[in-house]
């Protein structure tokens, strides 16, 4: 159903300032938008390609963690600090050694295993260095999902990354352990 009035108190507004510090960032809880170096990012708005490949990933992924009893898994809006950073990944699993006891706050810390899907809008250079990030502060793994060219980039360290394949497996290496998938059922 189509309703042609549109409810003022669901839409959130841009902000006016696009410079804060991490606590205001943090305090204002600003959907749409990540926090790096002090500044204010949007964040690119999902194509659908963006949204089925991010439902196939959790779909395929939290099955596993969830029957192996590994960590949890969280969707975009949630937040992991990363130095002077707060991001917001496609897709991010914790361990559960690592598992916050605060449900109502984001993470103060990164997560174990950081999705990154494209969009048409990113730039290379803003995904390698957002990857790269991740890894400076503790995340152990990170996958970046091409979707044009149906491509994983895995990254293990700043020196440790391998380009994945349509046809090349997927694997969640020791950090969901267990965890394999074709790299094409990403993309179905």
């Amino acid at each position: 159903m189509h309703n042609s009035q549109t409810n003022p108190e669901s839409i959130q507004e841009i902000p006016a300032q696009t410079t804060m510090t991490m606590e205001e960032f943090l305090e204002n809880d600003l959907e749409g938008y990540e926090y790096i170096k002090g500044e204010l990012v949007p964040m690119a708005a999902a194509a659908i390609v963006h949204g089925e490949i991010g439902s196939n990933v959790h779909f395929l992924l939290a099955s596993h963690v969830r029957e192996n009893k590994l960590g949890r898994l969280y969707i975009v809006e949630t937040t992991f600090q990363l130095g002077d950073r707060v991001v917001k990944p496609d897709i991010g699993f914790v361990s559960t050694e690592r598992l916050s006891k605060d449900k109502l706050k984001g993470f103060p810390l990164a997560p174990d295993l950081a999705i990154e899907i494209v969009s048409p809008t990113d730039k290379q250079y803003d995904v390698t260095e957002k990857a790269l990030a991740y890894l400076k502060a503790g995340t152990r793994l990170v996958w970046v999902i091409e979707p044009v060219a149906k491509t994983v980039m895995v990254y293990r360290s700043e020196s440790d990354f391998t380009l994945l394949a349509y046809e090349d497996t997927l694997t969640g290496e020791d950090v969901v352990e267990g965890f394999t998938c074709p790299v094409a059922q990403l993309f179905e």
